[in-house]
This record gives C-alpha cells, structure tokens and sequence, in this order.
C-alpha cells in the first residue's frame, strides 16, 4: 500500500469524524404496526356484576392467605425454569449488543519493532520500528445494519416477554397446586369423618344382631362398608403426596423436606374477577406481546435481506509511523496516512439473496398468521374460564343443597333404623350418597377456585405492556 504525508491540518481525529459523519446516512427501519385481528365488543359469558378490577401485580394475594403468598415469593425466586428464561434474556441482551457493534467503526492498533543482526565483518546493527492505527467502518447505506439491530432488540423483547410468560404460567401453577393440596386435606377430613360413621353405623348393626334383629348379612354389608370407606384413605394420602411433591418442584425444592400446613379450603377466600374489554388483552398479556416482538424481528430480517441484494460500502482509514532509528520513531517526519473507499456488490450468486429474502418474507407472513392465532386463542382462553365460573358457581349452589338433604336423609334413617322402622339397605344407600356429595362438593370447590386462577392468567396476571 502505498502511503503518503498527511496534509496541513488533517489530523487523526479528522479521519475519525468523517468516518462517524459518513455513518450518518443509514436509514433505522421504522416497526410496522402489529396485523389488525377482529376483536368482539364484549364477552358471550359475563362475569359478576361489581367484581374488583382486573388483575394487579399481586393477585395471588387476593385469596387471603400468608401462607400461599410466602410459597409464591419462593417460587418466583427458585424456580428453575424461571431461572433459564432470565438466562435467555441475558443471551438476547448479549446478541442485542453485538448486532449494536455494526453500527460503530472498528479501531485496530498494530505495532513492530525489528532488528537487522550483522553479517561477517559487519558490526552494523539497524532496528526500526512501525505503529499503525486502522479504522473501518461500513456506510449502511440501505439499512441493513440498522435492521440487523432492530431484530436483535426486537428479540430481546420476546425473551422478555417469554420470561413474563413462564413466570406468569409459574405463579399460577404454584398457586392451583397449592389449593389443590388443601383440598386433598379436606377430603381426607371427609374421607376419615366417613370412616368414623360407617364404623358408628357398624356398632349399632352388631348390636342389632346380638339381640337377633340383624341378620349376619346386614352385618356383611356393613363391614364391607367400613373397609370401603377406610380403602379410600390411602388414595387420598398418596395424591396428597403427589401434589406436595409437584409444588415441591415448583418451588425449587427438595421434595423429601418439603411440607406445608395441614389447613384447608375453608382458609381460602374466594375473590371475584372482572375480564374488562377483550381489547384490553393485547397490552395485558405477554405472550401476545411476545409474538408481536417475534413478528417485529421477521420484519426486520426482511430488511436485513433486502438490503443484503444492495452494494455494500466500506470505509477504512489508518494512520501511523516508521523509523529505522527507535528513538526517532515519533517524529513528524516519520508520519503517514491512508484513506479510502471500497464498494462490493452482489453479481451472481446462483440467486442466494433473493431466496434467502423471500425465504424472510415467508417466515414474516407464517408469524404473522401465528400473531392472529395468539390473539384468538386467548380471546377462546377468557371466554371459556368465565363459562367454567359461571358453571361451577351454579353446580356448587345446587350441591349444597344436595348435601343438605342428604345428610337429614342419613339421619332419619339411622334414627328409624334404631327404632326398627327401616331396614338397613336404606342406611347404607343414604350413607353411601351422602359421602359421594360430599366428595363431589370438596371437588366442585377446588375446581371454582382453580377456575379463578385460571381466569387471573387468561387476563395476563395483573401484568401490562408499558
């Protein structure tokens, strides 16, 4: 490479500013707006007139529980999954900065120093040196590195998101397991309050066959009705175990030291929800955003594609010393600088280009049919849980009243039955029905909350887009 003096007045720092100058001209791709999806005016199934608003941050308070609220701060700061979706948001801010670095110019330093050893008679010896500072720097003259970037933050953004989505998912998992684990409490409650009347029911059948009043079928069936009922315990303790472990896992913890309180249900206050507008979803739930974010980066691949079919300019500038002496190495003399300008473009490459930016366009038109899906599946999402809640609400107030007239039909009949005026099929059917409404009605309550929870993560969880 040729190299020549610098002239009067132009310096280092003036080869630098025309470099940062010339970058100026790129053009920064502007976000198209997220596709149009038809959305209805309302919900097909309301909720209760004058519930609370919609979510907030901490909606897993509303169920009144202490307990429930120290087990959801753990998992949102153990729980694995969570864990790696920070990490992905770290590898996105990692990629976001490097796509960043094509928009800068690069600096490079090169020095030497050399040493020429005398040969025969020659004591001679010659050293010289040289330093060397390059630049470059790439005009993005169409775009393409600036669209390169906006994938890259657009990326980011849906690792974000993604991360609101996992955590969202995770707190209402901890959450529904946890109700579900009460729940299991109370039915062992039932199932063990059941054992105790069938064995009552049992003594008063063995009495009724000492004195000759039952016959030792009567007796048969009771005893079959008493390992029945003491059957269903061991099936309950071990779903317990399993739901204690779930959470355990949930939690980030080991399950083998994992334990909470023996409470039930009846700790649990049942709040009420509002959905709002079906407009409002797409601000409220990250998985939307998060696809819309995945949709803006395939925009700006495109671009980047595009661009890619365009000439590429580049800039580069370096400027530096040589001596033979080392100590006069820095003298003005000893100066050089070297300018220029080098453009490569495209001719024939078997239509790599254009396929790879109708390939970007394509992967773009797939994203944005998924966008749409997004959105209708969670409108699909809310309406569906209303319907489960208003559903539920109604099958628990008729179970209610189920269970208390099954429960006076119980009682009279064992009154009769001790009175000899009934015989004892009719104890054990009124028995059996009534520990069968009581189970249906411990599930009926687990299934209403559980509906809320689910309800609280179709509306996004009390998070919003800012």
């Amino acid at each position: 490479m040729k190299r020549r003096a610098l002239p009067c007045g132009l310096s280092l720092a003036g080869c630098l500013a025309g470099v940062f100058l010339a970058g100026c001209t790129h053009t920064i791709p502007v976000a198209e707006p997220a596709p149009a999806v038809a959305l209805p005016a309302g919900w097909s199934q309301a909720g209760k007139p004058g519930s609370q608003e919609w979510p907030d941050s901490h909606w897993w308070q509303r169920f009144g529980s202490a307990e429930l609220s120290q087990l959801v701060s753990q998992g949102q700061q153990s729980n694995l999954e969570l864990a790696a979706a920070l990490s992905r948001v770290r590898q996105a801010e990692a990629q976001a900065r490097i796509a960043g670095v094509a928009l800068l110019p690069t600096v490079d330093a090169y020095a030497g120093a050399s040493r020429d050893l005398p040969i025969a008679g020659n004591h001679n010896a010659n050293v010289s040196s040289s330093g060397q500072l390059q630049v470059s720097y790439e005009l993005d003259f169409w775009g393409k590195n600036a669209a390169g970037v906006a994938a890259a933050e657009a990326s980011l953004r849906a690792n974000f998101y993604d991360r609101q989505t996992v955590a969202l998912t995770v707190t209402s998992g901890i959450v529904s397991t946890y109700l579900q684990l009460l729940s299991l409490h109370d039915r062992l409650e039932v199932a063990r309050e059941n054992t105790r009347t069938a064995e009552h029911v049992l003594s008063l059948v063995e009495a009724q066959s000492s004195v000759g009043a039952a016959t030792t079928v009567d007796l048969a069936r009771q005893r079959s009705a008493v390992a029945s009922q003491r059957a269903a315990i061991p099936a309950l303790l071990q779903q317990e175990r399993e739901a204690q472990s779930a959470l355990a896992i949930l939690l980030g913890q080991s399950p083998q030291t994992f334990k909470i309180s023996d409470s039930g249900l009846s700790t649990i206050h049942l709040p009420e929800v509002t959905a709002g507008l079906p407009s409002e979803l797409l601000s409220r739930r990250p998985d939307i955003q998060r696809s819309e974010a995945v949709l803006a980066a395939a925009s700006a691949n495109v671009e980047v594609a595009r661009a890619a079919l365009f000439p590429s300019i580049r800039l580069t500038g370096s400027t530096g010393t040589q001596s033979s002496a080392l100590t006069s190495l820095l003298n003005a003399q000893n100066l050089f600088t070297n300018i220029g300008a080098s453009l490569v473009a495209p001719i024939f490459d078997g239509g790599r280009l254009r396929t790879e930016r109708d390939l970007a366009i394509e992967q773009k038109q797939e994203l944005v049919q998924t966008y749409r899906s997004t959105v209708l599946a969670a409108l699909a999402e809310v309406d569906t849980v209303l319907g489960q809640i208003n559903s539920l609400d109604e099958q628990r107030r008729l179970k209610e009243v189920e269970l208390e007239q099954t429960r006076l039909a119980f009682n009279l009949s064992e009154i009769r039955y001790k009175a000899g005026a009934e015989d004892l099929m009719t104890v054990l059917d009124t028995q059996r029905s009534l520990s069968d409404v009581q189970n249906e009605l411990g599930i009926l309550k687990l299934k209403r909350l559980q509906a809320t929870v689910s309800l609280y993560k179709a509306l996004g969880g009390g998070w919003q887009a800012g």
